[in-house]
């Protein structure tokens, strides 16, 4: 069976990658997200790995929170061993795709339902690293050569 991390940091990101859930049954699947107060019920019903959450207004602690998730994303990649990273962002999602395709995995980033116009940061950096990257606007995919629209995926 394949290995597949659903990676989204809390918020809206997490709440879009919960739309795939039934894909959760398909693969050996772990959850990926910021441990929050409203993520930490997301144990209970899933397989589940917490980041640590990381609000940039002291920017010391932001670093080092980077720092420390960056290292913990290292080490859920090297023990879970995935085939492929599937993210909706932001930057939790942004940091396990380009750590799972140091360790060959292969990453498809589904960008957010708001992002209407342009890509969001996360998805302009993992845009260049993607094997498949999908928009949500038939718009964005004319903009984008790489970028493919199905219609709503989440």
């Amino acid at each position: 069976m394949k290995k597949v991390i659903f990676a989204a940091s809390s918020g809206g990101h997490i709440t879009e990658i919960l739309k795939l859930e039934e894909l959760f049954q398909e693969y050996d699947y772990l959850l990926v997200t910021e441990e929050t107060e409203v993520t930490a019920k997301l144990k209970q019903k899933y397989k589940t790995e917490y980041l640590i959450y990381g609000p940039n207004k002291n920017i010391f602690k932001y670093i080092i929170n980077i720092i420390l998730n960056l290292y913990k994303c290292i080490q859920i990649v090297r023990k879970f061993k995935p085939d492929t990273i599937v993210s909706t962002g932001a930057q939790i999602g942004g940091f396990m795709c380009y750590i799972g395709k140091i360790f060959g995995a292969k990453v498809i980033y589904i960008e957010s339902l708001a992002k209407t116009q342009t890509l969001s940061k996360t998805g302009k950096n993992i845009y260049r690293i993607a094997d498949k990257f999908y928009v949500q606007w038939e718009s964005l995919a004319k903009k984008y050569e790489k970028a493919e629209y199905l219609g709503r995926l989440i």
